[in-house]
């Protein structure tokens, strides 16, 4: 299945992003891709040049079946290169424990 996702790029605390298609059993970090999509660049103050697709080549791929990133898919909502609700990326918080219930588990 293809993927439209993040790649970062750039780098050791200067990050920046490629917006790339690539196939989804690819690793983030193995650097493969089929066709770059746009960048993301969070260190721009302007947020105009922040971030920058290729709406119509974006389009073309998900027509074909390509899937979004969560993240992704929160950026193009935003930008309104798709219409929709942003998703939740962040993990369900999970109920404090207290210490000594932790340990009589143990």
């Amino acid at each position: 299945m293809l993927k439209i996702r993040l790649q970062r790029i750039g780098r050791k605390n200067d990050p920046a992003f490629r917006v790339v298609l690539t196939d989804s059993k690819n690793s983030t970090k193995s650097g493969r891709f089929l066709e770059i999509l746009g960048t993301y660049n969070p260190k721009v103050l302007d947020k105009k040049l922040r971030v920058s697709f290729a709406d119509d080549r974006i389009k073309h791929w998900l027509s074909k079946g390509a899937k979004l990133s969560d993240t992704m898919h929160n950026f193009l909502v935003q930008n309104k290169v798709i219409e929709g609700k942003k998703v939740n990326v962040l993990p369900k918080k999970k109920p404090t424990v207290a210490r000594k219930e932790l340990k009589a588990k143990k």
